[in-house]
């Protein structure tokens, strides 16, 4: 099935392109445009996983921060207490004198499961939240 193919361009700043471009080399790519499409076909994978608010999935929670922004560690273990339905378990690991990396597993209704993303990618010293989901259970 041909689809066609559109050119479009892209503005990045250098180091991330860099970046971009040490990944490519490494992960054996043929091309940028290659890589490009990889990224965007996850990028709207974990967006439709993320969109949908029914269903029953499994998934990670990663959260990483900064544990010297006063009351980031309390904001997170409070947050973990008030959805103790859907989370199965949590591992904490220290990244440095400063970060700290949170691994949160869920287990529930994704609707609910959005809401605590929500809520923690919120508190301050938070630098990066993400939810990888695993199984998703139909209804």
């Amino acid at each position: 099935m041909d689809e066609g193919v559109t050119r479009i361009g892209v503005s990045l700043p250098k180091n991330l392109l860099d970046e971009f471009d040490s990944i490519i080399i490494t992960r054996g790519y043929s091309s940028r445009s290659e890589a490009i499409r990889d990224a965007i076909r996850n990028y709207i994978v974990e967006y439709k996983w993320l969109e949908k608010e029914e269903g029953e999935i499994v998934g990670v929670l990663t959260v990483l921060y900064n544990h010297h922004f006063k009351g980031t560690s309390d904001a997170i273990i409070s947050l973990q207490h008030d959805f103790g339905d859907i989370i199965t378990t949590t591992l904490h690991v220290h990244l440095s004198d400063e970060n700290c990396l949170e691994m949160i597993i869920v287990k529930g209704d994704m609707a609910k499961i959005k809401k605590l993303v929500d809520k923690i990618t919120t508190i301050k010293g938070v630098s990066n939240a993400r939810l990888i989901t695993a199984i998703r259970e139909q209804s």
